[in-house]
């Protein structure tokens, strides 16, 4: 479950620090043309990764529940990457489009793992 964890933390945190760049730097056109729209995605991308980290930490600590979390977030996560790459598809921001593809697999392997190991 090792890798699994840090895998879910590590996205998390890139997750969390991708979103407060393009904000910081002006980088997100819809917080002006689709406020409403964003501020429901942001909140979803956030928890997710909140959810990441958190599940992560408690599955490095060995806590009893960390494995159900583990599942759930990274469940959230599988949603986040299918969903997301529409956006950069559009633009035609195909390396972005294929770091989802990537995010993708990565997660389907990590919930394969757990639950086999389960």
């Amino acid at each position: 479950m090792i890798f699994t964890a840090w895998y879910a933390i590590l996205v998390g945190i890139l997750m969390v620090a991708q979103w407060t760049f393009f904000l910081a730097t002006g980088s997100v056109p819809e917080v002006q043309t689709e406020p409403i729209r964003l501020a429901f995605h942001l909140a979803a991308e956030f928890a997710t990764a909140i959810c990441l980290i958190v599940a992560g930490g408690a599955a490095l600590r060995s806590k009893p529940w960390s494995r159900s979390f583990l599942l759930a977030a990274l469940g959230m996560l599988v949603y986040t990457v299918i969903v997301s790459p529409g956006y950069f598809a559009q633009q035609g921001q195909w390396p972005l489009v294929v770091m989802f593809g990537i995010l993708l697999v990565l997660a389907l392997f990590s919930i394969r793992r757990l639950l086999k190991a389960g």
